[in-house]
């Protein structure tokens, strides 16, 4: 099996594709895949050349933190739970998520969701709910991991200075129903950042790995 990497050594420097030959068991993921050619102290290209570590980020391997978001086959994921024997190929293409600036190799920073989210004070802060919540889609909006793979498919979201995707829009509903002296600011907030700017495409929807209904947190918000 064929491995190739788009890799970047410095964040100012030329991105690259780097090639690895693979033989051993589909039955592992991706992350797993990235750890064995990882493995040794000395790393072989396909061309038999040594070469340094891939650079990658993980932190719990499990679907639960999204560290581990990048681009399979063209395809957004997390590494850890896109496994071989379901991408059907015998060439694998990984490279890093496009919406954001590369670090090294497959990690990028994501610092610019947080930093967005504490501009405009989307912070639940002390809670002090409405009457008659909706806890059960509470619980599903409050699942997301800021992996980015919503914004990496989003055909709205550029650079984050205006725009700030599906995952704020969550974000946004649960400080409305969980915060009732917030509910004005999140209201006007929600239309600068997302409601005015969305094209409904729903590609959030259906690339998030925890299947958090987007729609759903717009819909109430809209109501309101």
């Amino acid at each position: 099996m064929k491995i190739r990497i788009l890799r970047q050594q410095e964040p100012d420097s030329q991105a690259y594709w780097e090639a690895f030959d693979y033989d051993g068991t589909t039955d592992i993921s991706v992350a797993g895949l990235l750890d064995h050619l990882n493995y040794n102290d000395d790393i072989i290209n396909d061309a038999g050349r040594k070469t340094t570590r891939i650079g990658w980020d993980c932190s719990c391997m499990q679907g639960m933190c999204g560290a581990c978001a990048m681009v399979i086959n063209e395809t957004p994921a997390l590494a850890c739970e896109t496994f071989l024997y379901n991408l059907k190929t015998r060439e694998i293409t990984i490279r890093p998520l496009r919406k954001f600036p590369v670090i090294h190799d497959l990690i990028v920073d994501r610092t610019l969701i947080q930093e967005n989210l504490k501009i405009t004070d989307v912070y639940i802060g002390k809670y002090n709910p409405k009457e008659n919540e909706d806890h059960r889609h509470q619980y599903e909006a409050a699942k997301c991991l800021k992996c980015g793979l919503c914004l990496e498919v989003c055909p709205n979201y550029t650079n984050g200075e205006s725009f700030y995707g599906a995952m704020y829009a969550n974000d946004c509903y649960l400080v409305y129903a969980r915060n009732k002296e917030k509910s004005a600011d999140m209201k006007n907030t929600y239309s600068a950042h997302f409601g005015n700017s969305c094209s409904k495409s729903l590609s959030c929807v259906d690339i998030c790995p925890m299947n958090i209904p987007s729609l759903a947190s717009m819909a109430k918000l809209y109501r309101k």
